[in-house]
């Protein structure tokens, strides 16, 4: 994984809940690819027809509340987002998106500097966040080392799994 991560922005406002992430009227699809189609279809119907493999989510406060499903988080790695930066996150979501290899990091003020479209640059070691459309500069909270590594490996199993394999 990356430790800068730069891709275009897709901003969403506050209290976007799982079920506007990932809809669960679709919670009987098992593949991937089926559904990366419906990533943020309850809040943005033609997200999964303008997203590129590395882009951005912008969210003000309150990302991912609700639903304690890992399918939220799932359809958007499937989907190819390369990170979400809100203003605060819902806890079990934030977790889930560590745990399953998704950086998310909190940035005070995100919300009111980004618009659709911008080119971002988030460094994930330092915590800033250039957007490169703007110029402007914003500091978000550094992920720690921990949480790198886990990235790093893809999520917590595959960390898991890698270090069963080392030590056996």
């Amino acid at each position: 994984m990356e430790k800068v991560i730069r891709g275009k922005a897709f901003v969403f406002g506050a209290n976007v809940d799982t079920d506007q992430i990932y809809p669960g009227r679709f919670l009987e699809l098992t593949a991937q690819e089926d559904l990366a189609k419906h990533a943020m279809e309850g809040v943005d119907p033609d997200f999964v027809k303008e997203v590129s493999s590395g882009d951005i989510l912008v969210a003000s406060t309150n990302f991912g509340c609700g639903s304690s499903r890992e399918h939220a988080v799932i359809t958007l790695k499937a989907a190819g987002v390369g990170a979400i930066l809100a203003e605060s996150f819902g806890r079990i979501f934030y977790r889930n998106a560590i745990n399953l290899g998704i950086p998310v990091i909190v940035c005070p003020g995100i919300s009111t500097n980004v618009e659709k479209g911008n080119i971002l640059c988030v460094d994930l070691s330092t915590g800033k966040v250039l957007n490169e459309t703007s110029g402007v500069t914003l500091q978000a909270t550094p992920i720690s080392d921990y949480v790198v590594t886990i990235l790093s490996n893809g999520g917590i199993k595959p960390l898991l799994q890698n270090q069963l394999k080392c030590s056996g």
